[in-house]
């Protein structure tokens, strides 16, 4: 089996199984603010076991493709959202759960504008940036106990980009 996984643009139909894909697309749902502002309404299913959700700010170093992928990892009491400071890109990996063990990764590029809501238990990549800043605001659990899962693969996989079959980023 190759561990060479394909970059797939970033959709909400194909990310379901995952989570929720987070931007101001298509018309919004109400205007508020005097007319002046559009409401795309909840559109993430925070979901936590226990405790409440908080607001993080992360900053992550950027990363290069191609991209070497070791750990994927994964919170058990409560869904993890990723909402970029900038309009840069980001790397999205993620797996179907295989009998508590991750499956074949999947990974996906943003497209400005776009967040992400990782469901309660999904495998998922680090934050991984493609660009300076690398400054995330993240909404997940904040309580008492672990809240994370580990999975090291036995061997990496690579991530490249699709549209560059005979290269990798």
């Amino acid at each position: 089996m190759s561990r060479r996984i394909a970059i797939e643009p970033l959709a909400a139909d194909v990310f379901a199984p995952f989570g929720d894909v987070l931007e101001a697309s298509g018309e919004p749902d109400r205007l508020i603010n005097q007319g002046l502002c559009g409401r795309w309404h909840d559109r993430a299913r925070l979901d936590f076991s226990d405790g409440r959700a908080g607001i993080s700010l992360f900053k992550a170093e950027p990363r290069a493709l191609p991209y070497s992928l070791e750990m994927v990892e994964r919170h058990p009491d409560g869904s993890q959202a990723f909402l970029p400071m900038s309009e840069h890109p980001f790397l999205v990996i993620v797996a179907a759960d295989d009998g508590g063990r991750p499956g074949r990764p999947r990974a996906f590029v943003t497209r400005s504008g776009q967040g992400v809501n990782f469901h309660r238990g999904t495998w998922h990549g680090v934050l991984t940036p493609l660009h300076e800043p690398g400054l995330f605001a993240v909404v997940d659990r904040i309580g008492d106990g672990a809240n994370l899962e580990e999975y090291w693969f036995d061997e990496a996989y690579t991530i490249g980009r699709r549209d560059r079959p005979s290269q990798a980023d």
